[in-house]
């Protein structure tokens, strides 16, 4: 599974470079995500995510890759093992930040079934909506927009 969101933020590269990367601070903006802390700074870490009030998960992840103002990526490790990459590139009045993700492996029915129970049933179009409200309210902490 892959899905991509793309969006024009009125904002420096390098800023917006430099809030994804702080994996910390991903809860601030993501509905899915709750959080994270650093395994290894900079390196490895491990996330913190829900669906719905009752599906909620923790899952280790590596960075393999952090050029700034340019990109951030990062892999989660198995069972889930899901890249997620971002860039950011030179847009007229402002920058184009895509966020991607790529599932390497097949979800465990388990998990497909708790993802059910807690309401995203289509999986690619929960995690679209997710990504597009996570580039939405990145801009609108950087842009003073509601």
């Amino acid at each position: 599974m892959e899905v991509t969101v793309s969006r024009v933020i009125r904002a420096p590269r390098d800023e917006l470079h430099a809030f994804i990367s702080d994996v910390t601070r991903m809860g601030e903006i993501s509905p899915e995500n709750r959080g994270a802390r650093w395994l290894q700074p900079g390196r490895r870490f491990v996330g913190r995510n829900a669906i719905g009030p009752f599906y909620r998960w923790s899952m280790p992840g590596t960075v393999t890759e952090n050029v700034p103002g340019t990109s951030f990526a990062f892999l989660t490790d198995s069972p889930s093992e899901t890249h997620w990459r971002y860039t950011f590139e030179p847009a007229d009045g402002g920058t184009l930040v895509t966020a991607a993700m790529r599932k390497h492996t097949p979800q465990v029915r388990l998990v497909v079934l708790l993802q059910d129970l807690s309401g995203a049933r289509d999986r690619r179009a929960h995690l679209e909506r997710g990504m597009r409200t996570t580039l939405e309210r990145l801009a609108a902490r950087y842009e003073n927009t509601p």
